[in-house]
């Protein structure tokens, strides 16, 4: 009733075989779960996958401006953002 979920009375009865399927499931992992197993969110200990973040070589100037459709000096020129064209 919280759930305000309309459900017909063939839908009540199909669904209600799952839910007793869904709570033996429960059960029997309750049976299983002791106090002395530990939690865990992962079978394997995870790692972090990340390489060092360590500075590199820098792109110059005109490096980054080589494939730039439209360039003005030293900077990308961009149609403005605010539906106005330049």
């Amino acid at each position: 009733m919280l759930a305000r979920i309309q459900l017909s009375d063939d839908e009540v009865t199909s669904l209600t075989g799952e839910l007793d399927a869904i709570v033996s499931n429960i059960a029997k992992v309750s049976e299983v779960a002791t106090s002395d197993v530990a939690a865990t969110s992962h079978p394997i200990p995870l790692q972090n996958v990340f390489r060092p973040d360590e500075p590199g070589q820098m792109l110059t100037l005109e490096q980054a401006l080589q494939n730039a459709p439209d360039a003005d000096s030293d900077r990308f020129r961009v149609t403005a953002i605010l539906g106005e064209e330049q």
